[in-house]
C-alpha cells in the first residue's frame, strides 16, 4: 500500500480529514483555522505499508514559506522507491545501517542539493521505519515521534526523537553545511502492543491545551479507537482556534518477541 499527499494539493483549511489505511494506520489532517488567518497548508506525507514483509515507512513533512520543499522530498524519494524497498527487504541486522546510509547520501547528493537551490522554502522531515520488532528514525527539524507502551509509559518515556530547531531540508538546508545536523535512532519494541505516533508541531503548540505533554496525547486512545482518537485531537485544536496546520500519522504494532530486560527482573 502506498499513499502520498502534499498540502498544496489539498489544504484542509477549516476541515478535519481522517483517512484509515492498511494495518489500522490512520492519517489525520487539519489545515488550521481561517478565522485566525490560516489560508494554506504546507505539510506533506509519504506512507508505504508492506504487510507481507512486516514493515511500514512513514515520512512526515512540515514545510515553511511554500510547500515546494515537501514536494521535492516526496518526489525524489518516490523516484527511488524500488531502491528503498530493496533495502527494507534485507535481514533486520542489515536494514537499518543501509537505510541510514541511503537517506543521508540522498539528501547530501549533488543532484538533490542542486534541486534544493531552485525551490522556495524549506521543510522539517521525519522519516520512520518499523520492521519486525524494531523502529528506526531520521529526524531533521521539529516534527515529533512518540511511542506508547505500558512498560515505557510507566517510566515516563514517550517522545523518541529530539525535536530540533533551525534544521531543514530545502533552499536553506542543513545538508548544504559542511557538517549536516540531524538525529537518528533505533528502538527495540517491547513485547505486546505499541502505539506509534507522528505529528507536526501544530498539535503540541496549540494554545489552551497540554499536548506538549505526550501523555495527554495518548489519553484518548485508552477508550476510543485509533480513528476516533485522532479525530478528537484534531477537533479539539480546531475548537481552540489553532492557526497552524497539523498532520498526524498513528498506528499500532504487536510484537510477540521478548524484549531486553534487566538481569535482576
Amino acid at each position: 500500500m502506498e499513499y502520498k499527499w502534499i498540502g498544496s494539493d489539498k489544504h484542509f483549511v477549516d476541515e478535519i480529514n481522517i483517512l484509515q489505511l492498511k494495518n489500522n494506520l490512520v492519517l489525520g489532517r487539519f489545515g488550521g483555522n481561517s478565522s485566525v488567518g490560516q489560508y494554506k497548508n504546507e505539510d506533506g506525507c509519504l506512507i508505504w505499508i508492506n504487510e507481507q514483509d512486516d514493515w511500514e515507512l512513514a515520512i512526515l513533512l512540515d514545510a515553511h514559506d511554500t510547500a515546494q520543499s515537501a514536494e521535492l522530498v516526496i518526489k525524489s524519494l518516490d523516484q527511488k522507491k524500488e531502491e528503498i524497498k530493496t533495502i527494507l527487504q534485507l535481514p533486520l541486522n542489515k536494514v537499518f545501517p543501509q537505510i541510514t546510509s541511503f537517506f543521508l547520501n540522498h539528501f547530501a547528493s549533488k543532484e538533490f542539493l542542486e534541486q534544493c537551490k531552485r525551490i522556495q522554502g524549506k521543510t522539517a522531515c521525519l522519516i520512520v521505519v518499523r520492521k519486525g520488532n524494531y523502529l528506526w528514525w531520521l529526524s531533521i527539524g521539529d516534527c515529533i515521534l512518540a511511542l506508547n507502551h505500558p512498560e515505557l509509559s510507566r517510566l515516563g518515556e514517550y517522545q523518541q526523537n529530539h525535536r530540533s530547531f533551525y534544521e531543514w531540508i530545502g533552499q536553506n538546508s542543513t545538508f548544504h553545511q559542511e557538517v549536516p545536523s540531524y538525529n537518528l535512532g533505533v528502538k527495540e519494541l517491547r513485547k505486546g502492543k505499541t502505539h506509534i505516533f507522528l505529528t507536526t508541531d501544530g498539535l503540541i503548540e496549540c494554545p489552551n491545551t497540554d499536548y506538549h505533554r505526550m501523555e495527554s496525547i495518548f489519553r484518548g486512545f485508552e477508550t476510543l479507537s485509533n480513528q476516533e482518537s485522532v479525530y478528537y485531537l484534531l477537533k479539539d485544536i480546531k475548537n481552540k482556534n489553532v492557526r497552524d496546520s497539523t498532520t498526524i500519522i498513528s498506528w499500532f504494532v504487536r510484537n510477540k518477541k521478548e524484549a531486553t530486560t534487566p538481569s535482576n527482573f
